[in-house]
């Protein structure tokens, strides 16, 4: 009898459970990859999240949809791709049109209590409706009625890559490890082969591990005050990073040692759909980034907005599963390099639109790093090991294509591969298919992008309130020839025609891209130094220059360096930068431009970065760069 009262009484708990609005706690992390012990990382010391791992579902397969924070952060919250909204240049920032909001104001709406402690970094405003409270105080233990429903999320910056660079962040965070919880170094067999081995490269691998234990520390903190709370089996918990490893060739780019994530997911019984959160299961299920925010709702019992372009995998009345998850790369802080990422289960393919530019692009914030410095180092030295010295190249393929099974750290580009020339054509399509239907915004150079969202608001709807239907296709078409060689040619000249300076923009890169054997279009870019978009003005003087004729270009350049507004300089000044010698002639008025101008804001900074460098380039002199 006693026992059959225990049954009905577990039974009528797990009924209320399931008819009351779950509560849903969101446990994250900046800049780690899957170096935990449950997803069978050798050094991983991560008791609390692998107790939580045997509880829940491990993704094997989550990914984010950009190698930095913010950009990604903004899709996150919003459920939609950074592209798509304006925001994924880092440390810009866009306005959000009314219909796309953070999905915690959904949440609101249904009467969760929504706190965030305490990272935002959104890359738009936040309006004011979609937090309860978003502070360092944070917490679902602030409501004031115990039986609503929550959803809290709690942010551990401890493992920023500052906490790799800077020793102080490093010994703070890490100042209450035991020494059994400390690394050796030199035993670390995950060291990647892209970095050289020496000490400090080393060493600040062996700090990703000990601050990722820091982390783990605090996230088992987290679950215990669920549990002292009586919350544990009533609350889902999914647990994920922004991005990966704080690291050269790891943060900022599309390789998965820059876009895996871990991911865990912890459903209590009572609140389990069929075949979700089977305690250890492990999952090969293809998850983006901007599927959190979708699931959360889904599990929410909330209807999830016709706009969001995330899917939930989580929940009641799934979808297909997907196919692919996408990724892209765009302005980090002073420098563009506009990329753009595929991936299947097994296979990735990278698509470099700015193939000329190298990998290891001289950039101030990860330039802090020990390691880029002894890359820098032993690359002068004609030191570095293969897979390392790949990366100082002074191009990049136009396509990378990677099996991820057989190379897990994505060393051997085999995109020329005949025997995977059918995986290539078909990742190839399925990321122009993305960016066509998704409405990609970078590829529309920053300055037109700005000058346009100032007439409809918003960039977001660049893309979408134009009278010209075919401009989209037209825009990632030409964008894609731009690197397509020789063979381009006459598209791009047609191009240089086009009535919109966003497709003149890639006309005049192409043809920079092509070089000398483009000289026929000599003609079509001298016209171009007079276009009426100083981006487009920019674009042509570099191809000029590249066409071996630099006299009449200078000029250009150095007109928008000194009078161009907000971007348009940064641009010019990048150019400057990568023609080198060809520079000499206008050293003086690069150095004007370093004079400080109070009409702008974070570029006047970068501008002033990339001509430091330029000069100190030419010049064989030390300035500052930061």
């Amino acid at each position: 009898m006693l026992r059959l009262i225990t049954l009905l009484a577990s039974l009528a708990l797990a009924s209320h459970l399931a008819a009351q609005k779950p509560n849903i706690l969101w446990i994250s992390c900046e800049d780690i990859s899957a170096h935990l012990g449950c997803f069978d990382d050798p050094h991983a010391i991560t008791p609390n999240l692998d107790k939580l791992a045997s509880e829940g579902m491990r993704y094997t397969h989550a990914f984010t949809t950009a190698g930095v924070c913010a950009p990604c952060r903004s899709g996150i919250i919003t459920g939609m791709y950074q592209t798509t909204l304006g925001t994924q240049h880092m440390r810009g920032h866009a306005q959000l049109p009314s219909e796309v909001v953070p999905f915690p104001t959904y949440l609101r709406k249904a009467g969760y209590y929504c706190t965030n402690n305490s990272k935002e970094d959104y890359q738009f405003a936040t309006p004011k409706n979609v937090w309860d409270d978003s502070s360092r105080k944070g917490h679902w233990r602030n409501r004031e009625n115990p039986d609503q429903p929550f959803f809290s999320v709690f942010n551990f910056t401890g493992c920023h890559e500052s906490g790799i660079a800077s020793a102080s962040k490093y010994q703070d965070v890490t100042k209450d490890l035991d020494p059994s919880q400390r690394q050796d170094p030199d035993a670390l067999t995950t060291f990647p082969p892209y970095y050289p081995e020496t000490p400090d490269a080393r060493e600040d691998w062996k700090r990703n591990y000990e601050l990722i234990t820091a982390m783990d520390a605090w996230a088992g903190d987290l679950i215990r005050q669920l549990k002292e709370d009586g919350l544990y089996e009533n609350t889902i918990i999914m647990y994920w990073s922004d991005h990966g490893v704080g690291l050269p060739r790891a943060k900022r780019w599309l390789y998965d040692s820059g876009t895996r994530v871990p991911l865990i997911v912890r459903i209590p019984e009572a609140l389990r759909e069929k075949g979700q959160g089977t305690p250890g299961e492990i999952t090969d299920q293809l998850v983006s980034s901007i599927d959190y925010g979708p699931s959360v709702l889904n599990l929410a019992g909330i209807e999830i907005p016709s706009h969001v372009q995330g899917r939930a995998f989580l929940g009641k009345n799934l979808g297909t599963p997907r196919e692919f998850v996408f990724g892209a790369r765009d302005r980090m802080d002073e420098r563009y390099d506009i990329i753009r990422m595929a991936r299947d289960k097994r296979f990735k393919y990278i698509r470099n639109y700015e193939p000329l530019k190298t990998y290891y692009q001289y950039m101030n914030t990860p330039e802090k790093g020990k390691t880029m410095a002894d890359l820098r180092r032993l690359h002068e030295e004609g030191k570095l090991p293969p897979a390392a010295e790949y990366y100082f190249s002074p191009s990049k393929p136009v396509e990378e294509l990677y099996d991820t099974w057989n190379d897990p750290h994505e060393i051997d580009n085999i995109a020329e591969d005949p025997k995977h020339a059918k995986t290539l054509k078909k990742l190839r399509q399925a990321h122009l298919d993305w960016v066509k239907r998704t409405r990609d915004t970078g590829l529309i150079a920053e300055p037109i992008l700005v000058e346009r969202e100032k007439k409809i608001g918003h960039r977001y709807g660049v893309l979408r309130q134009i009278s010209d239907a075919t401009f989209n296709n037209r825009l990632a078409d030409i964008a894609v020839k731009a690197s397509d060689g020789p063979k381009a040619l006459p598209a791009l000249l047609t191009g240089l025609k086009d009535p919109d300076a966003a497709i003149r923009y890639w006309g005049a890169v192409g043809v920079g891209n092509i070089g000398p054997a483009a000289r026929k279009a000599e003609s079509a870019i001298r016209m171009a130094l007079d276009d009426e978009s100083s981006v487009v003005r920019t674009a042509a003087a570099r191809a000029l220059c590249r066409l071996g004729q630099p006299k009449d270009a200078l000029p250009v350049l150095v007109k928008e360096l000194n009078v161009g507004e907000q971007w348009e300089r940064l641009h010019a000044a990048i150019v400057l930068d990568e023609i080198d010698d060809m520079a000499r002639p206008v050293v003086a008025s690069m150095h004007k431009a370093l004079e400080p101008r109070e009409d702008l804001y974070a570029n006047g900074k970068y501008v002033v970065r990339v001509i430091n460098r330029a000069l100190n380039q030419l010049e064989g002199t030390d300035r500052k760069v930061n």
